[in-house]
C-alpha cells in the first residue's frame, strides 16, 4: 500500500506545473516542510522550513499562525496536525508525549523525546522531562524532529526531538499582542507580549496567566508564565541572546479510574484523592545566554550556556518535595561549500548537561509534608558530540552520513542510610542517508541507530529512597526510514515509512511470574509504521488537511508475551479538518479525530480501550486589529478515554486496573486577540 501511495504522489509530481508556490493563497501555513517555501510564510518561519529541509527523514515546522486562533493548553493542542505524533491529554498542562513508540510505558511525565525551546531542555540532567513548564503559547514556531532526525541536538532517542523557538524583537508576529479568552469549566486566559527594535539591540517580553477548575474533580490549575529575550546584533548576522523564562504552576491531581468509572463517571478524582489533596506545584527559572556568529561567507557558528531551577511539591501517596538545578553548555558550526567540486555542506557541534536533585520524601497529611521517610540527592551529566554531513554527488542527489557520541552518568546518594550507587553509559549512533530534491518534492531514506540511557525513575524503580540501582541496560534501537514530502499543484504531502529493530526497550512489563511489575529491559521489540499527512487546496479558501497513522509496535519472541502488540498506542489514528477562509478575516473548520480501532491496556493482550470519534469545531472573524474566535471541543459529549497506563495481564487476581484518564466532555471555550 505504501509503494502505492508514494507511486501515485511521485506520479503527480511529474506531470504538475512548476509554479508550485503560486498555487498557494491565503489560509493558514502548512505543517508540512517542503523543499521550497510556501508562499506567505514569515521570513522566519520559511528559513526554519529550508534548515529542516536538508534533512534526510521526517521533520516538520508548527508555526503559531496554524494554533493562534483557537485554545490552547498543552502539546496536544500544539501539535495535533504532526503525523505520527502521539499527544493525549491526561489533565491539566499534563499529557502523553510519544513519537514512533517512544517512552510507551511512562504513565506520567515524559521521556524518549527530547523537549527544549530555543535548544535548551525542559528536562533534567538524566532525561527526564516535565510538560507544565512548557508556555504553550510562548512559541513563535515549533520544529518536530523524529527518531534520529534530531542529530542536530546531539539527540539519539528514539523518539526524536521538538524544539520550541521564543519569538524576538527581529521575529514577532506584531509589536504588541494581547489575548483574552474563556469558557467550560470555568477557565480564563489573559495574555500580553510586546516587541520592538531600537538600533542594534531589539525586545521581547509576554506574561501569560491561566486559571481553570478542569473537568475532573481536584483539576484545578493556576499558572503564571513570564518570558524576557533581548538581543544585540552586530556585522552581518550576528547576534547574542539573553533569554529568561519565569513559571509558577499550580496543578491539582486527579486519579486514575478503571476503564468503567471513566466511562460511565469521568468527573470523579478517584479515591482518596481529595483527602490527600493531590497536587504539583512547581516554581521553574530558566535563563539562556545564546549567540549566532557568522564567522565568514560560508561558517556559522551557534552556541551558549543555560541554567535552569526546579522547585517542587508533590503530594500523592506520598509527598515528594524536590530541588533540581541543571546546567548546560552547546555549540554547533555550520559550513556549507564545495567538496571535490560538489555541493556540501556540513554541521558538528558538542552538548553537555550536568544537575542534580535534592529529594525528600514525606508521608502525606492531607497535602502537607508528614514525617519523613526518605532522602536523597541525585547527580546525572551528559555528554554528546555530534557531525554531519551533505554530500550532492549530482546535482538533485544528496547522500548524508553523520552520527554521535555520547556518555551519561548517574549517581544516586541514600542521606539516610549513607549507601550509593552509579553508573555510565557510553554509546556511538551512526547515521546514514539519501536525499533526492526536485523542485518542491523530496524523496528520502534512511538509517540510524538510537540509544537512551535509563533515567533515576527506573534505576531506583520507586520514589523511596532506600532503593539501589536496578541493573537496567541503555535501550538500543535501529531505525530504517523512507519517504517522500513536497507541494505539486493543489497538494501538500508528507508520507513515510519507518521500521526500528529495539533491543533492551525500557517497558513496566512482567518479566517472570515472580518479580513485580516494574521496569526491565525487554529482549526484542518491533517498531514500524505509516505517517501520513495531506492538504488539498481544492477551491479558493478551502484546505482539506488529513492526518493518519498507523503504528505495529510489538514484542519479538518474548517468552512471556510472544509477539503481542505493546499497549497504549493505537494501531490507526485519523485525523481530517476543513478549513474556510474568507474575507475579513472569517475562518470555519469543523474537525474530527477518530481512533479508528480498540487499543490494548496490557501487555498480555487481554483487555482493550475503546475507539471512538470526537466531533469538534473552530471558528471566527476580524475586526480591525482584533480576531475573536470560538472553539469546540467533542460536540457530541462522548465518553472516551485516550490516554492510560500498561498494564501487565488484566486477566491475573490483585492488578491494578484502575489506569485510566477520561476525556473531556464537551466544552466551548471563546476570545478575542488583538495585534497591533
Amino acid at each position: 500500500m505504501f509503494r502505492t501511495i508514494q507511486a501515485a504522489l511521485l506520479a503527480s509530481t511529474v506531470i504538475a506545473t512548476p509554479a508550485f508556490a503560486a498555487d498557494v493563497e491565503g489560509g493558514q501555513p502548512d505543517v508540512i516542510v517542503t523543499a521550497q517555501p510556501q508562499q506567505g510564510d514569515p521570513l522566519v518561519v520559511a528559513q526554519a522550513r529550508a534548515r529542516l529541509a536538508r534533512t534526510p527523514g521526517s521533520v516538520a515546522v508548527v508555526a503559531a499562525e496554524t494554533y493562534e486562533e483557537r485554545s490552547v493548553t498543552g502539546l496536544y493542542d500544539l501539535l495535533r496536525d504532526v503525523p505520527g505524533v502521539l499527544a493525549n491529554k491526561r489533565y491539566g498542562d499534563e499529557s502523553r508525549l510519544s513519537i514512533r513508540g517512544s517512552g510507551l510505558d511512562q504513565s506520567y511525565h515524559q521521556r524518549g523525546v527530547l523537549l527544549a525551546q530555543d535548544g535548551v531542555p525542559f528536562a533534567d540532567a538524566d532525561g527526564f522531562s516535565d510538560f507544565q513548564k512548557i508556555d504553550p503559547l510562548g512559541a513563535r514556531f515549533i520544529e518536530v524532529y523524529k527518531g534520529g532526525n534530531a542529530l542536530r541536538f546531539g539527540g539519539a532517542q528514539l523518539g526524536g526531538a521538538v524544539n520550541l523557538i521564543t519569538p524576538n524583537g527581529k521575529t514577532a508576529q506584531t509589536p504588541f499582542t494581547f489575548r483574552a479568552e474563556g469558557g467550560s469549566f470555568e477557565t480564563w486566559r489573559a495574555q500580553a507580549a510586546g516587541a520592538g527594535r531600537v538600533g542594534a539591540f531589539d525586545y521581547y517580553a509576554a506574561v501569560h496567566s491561566y486559571r481553570s477548575d478542569g473537568y475532573r474533580q481536584q483539576e484545578r490549575s493556576g499558572t503564571t508564565r513570564g518570558t524576557l529575550n533581548l538581543g544585540y546584533s552586530f556585522g552581518e548576522d550576528s547576534e547574542v541572546r539573553l533569554i529568561g523564562y519565569a513559571a509558577d504552576i499550580r496543578q491539582q491531581v486527579p486519579g486514575a479510574l478503571t476503564l468503567s468509572g471513566a466511562l460511565n463517571n469521568p468527573r470523579y478524582a478517584g479515591d482518596g484523592v481529595i483527602a490527600r489533596k493531590q497536587a504539583r506545584d512547581q516554581t521553574v527559572g530558566r535563563i539562556t545566554l545564546q549567540a549566532r556568529l557568522r564567522l565568514s561567507d560560508n561558517v556559522v557558528f551557534e552556541g551558549g550556556a543555560y541554567a535552569t531551577r526546579t522547585d517542587l511539591h508533590h503530594p500523592i501517596a506520598i509527598v515528594i518535595d524536590q530541588a533540581t538545578d541543571t546546567q548546560g553548555l552547546f555549540g554547533r558550526f555550520d559550513v556549507t561549500g564545495e567538496f571535490a567540486g560538489h555541493k556540501a555542506d556540513l554541521f558538528v557541534g558538542v552538548y553537555y548537561r550536568q544537575g542534580g536533585t535534592g529529594q525528600e520524601i514525606h508521608l502525606n497529611f492531607a497535602g502537607q509534608d508528614g514525617p519523613r521517610i526518605g532522602a536523597a540527592r541525585q547527580l546525572a551529566s551528559g555528554l554528546d558530540v555530534f557531525a554531519e554531513a551533505r554530500l550532492f554527488v549530482l546535482p538533485e542527489l544528496a547522500v548524508v552520513a553523520g552520527g554521535s557520541w555520547g556518555r551519561a552518568t548517574r549517581d544516586y546518594r541514600d542521606r539516610l542510610s549513607g549507601r550509593r550507587d552509579e553508573r555510565s553509559y557510553d554509546w556511538f549512533a551512526p547515521r546514514i542517508g539519501l536525499l533526492f530534491e526536485h523542485g518542491a518534492t523530496q524523496v528520502y531514506a534512511n538509517y540510524t541507530r538510537s540509544v537512551e540511557p535509563p533515567h533515576f525513575g527506573a534505576l531506583t524503580q520507586t520514589n523511596t529512597s532506600g532503593s539501589l540501582f536496578v541493573p537496567l541496560d541503555t535501550q538500543r534501537a535501529r531505525t530504517a526510514e523512507i519517504g517522500t514530502r513536497g507541494r505539486a499543484g493543489a497538494f501538500t504531502w508528507d508520507v513515510d515509512y519507518y521500521r526500528a529493530e529495539v533491543d533492551g526497550e525500557l517497558l513496566s512489563f512482567l518479566p517472570a511470574a515472580n518479580l513485580p511489575a516494574t521496569v526491565f529491559n525487554a529482549g526484542r521489540t518491533r517498531h514500524q509504521g505509516v505517517e501520513a499527512s495531506l492538504d488539498w487546496r481544492f477551491a479558493p479558501g478551502f484546505r482539506l488537511r488529513q492526518t493518519y497513522a498507523w503504528s505495529d509496535f510489538r514484542f519479538v519472541g518474548d517468552p512471556a508475551y510472544r509477539n503481542n502488540r505493546l499497549p497504549v498506542a493505537p494501531a490507526h489514528q485519523y485525523r481530517v479538518a476543513l478549513r474556510y477562509d474568507g474575507a475579513h478575516g472569517l475562518f470555519l473548520e469543523p474537525f474530527v479525530d477518530w481512533r479508528m480501532k480498540s487499543v490494548w491496556v496490557d501487555y498480555a493482550n487481554t483487555m482493550k480501550a475503546p475507539a471512538y470519534a470526537l466531533l469538534n469545531a473552530s471558528g471566527g472573524f476580524a475586526i480591525g486589529a482584533a480576531t475573536i474566535f470560538v472553539d469546540a471541543r467533542n460536540l457530541l459529549d462522548k465518553r472516551y478515554t485516550a490516554e492510560f497506563a500498561a498494564i501487565t495481564d488484566a486477566r491475573q487476581p490483585g492488578v491494578n486496573r484502575a489506569v485510566f484518564f477520561p476525556g473531556e466532555g464537551r466544552s466551548i471555550f471563546g476570545g478575542v486577540r488583538f495585534a497591533f
